[in-house]
């Protein structure tokens, strides 16, 4: 049973460090990339639904407690609204609908991986 709970804990840490590059990504696409070949033809609000999808559960599956995913989730939100504002500081159109397609990936993912990761906690607690 050591086992099962150290790679818990290992994909708690990794999801921890690996959440900031995306972060960053996510900064970087909103603000600065024009987007182009493949996404070029996709929906605008599923890309954003769906990258913040990601975010929302690497946050759910970064944080023991309940409150730190909540907190995190809150702070995504709060976050990719300040971007959509900031987008027409850097010649993009910003767009209500984008940040709730953000809100809404960001509380589906973080939804969806606690339903993953806590039965995993339960069985194999750590500390």
């Amino acid at each position: 049973m050591k086992r099962p709970r150290f790679l818990l804990h290992a994909a708690r840490i990794a999801d921890e460090i690996l959440f900031w590059p995306a972060f960053a990504l996510v900064i970087w696409g909103e603000l600065g990339w024009r987007g182009g070949g493949f996404l070029l033809n996709a929906n605008d609000k599923l890309l954003h639904l769906l990258t913040y999808f990601v975010l929302g559960s690497m946050v759910a599956g970064g944080f023991k407690e309940r409150r730190g995913v909540i907190l995190g989730i809150l702070g995504l939100i709060a976050v990719g609204a300040v971007l959509e504002i900031a987008q027409t500081y850097v010649g993009r159109d910003a767009e209500f609908y984008d940040a709730i397609a953000n809100a809404a990936g960001a509380v589906l993912g973080a939804v969806t991986a606690r339903f993953i990761v806590e039965p995993l906690r339960k069985r194999f607690p750590y500390s």
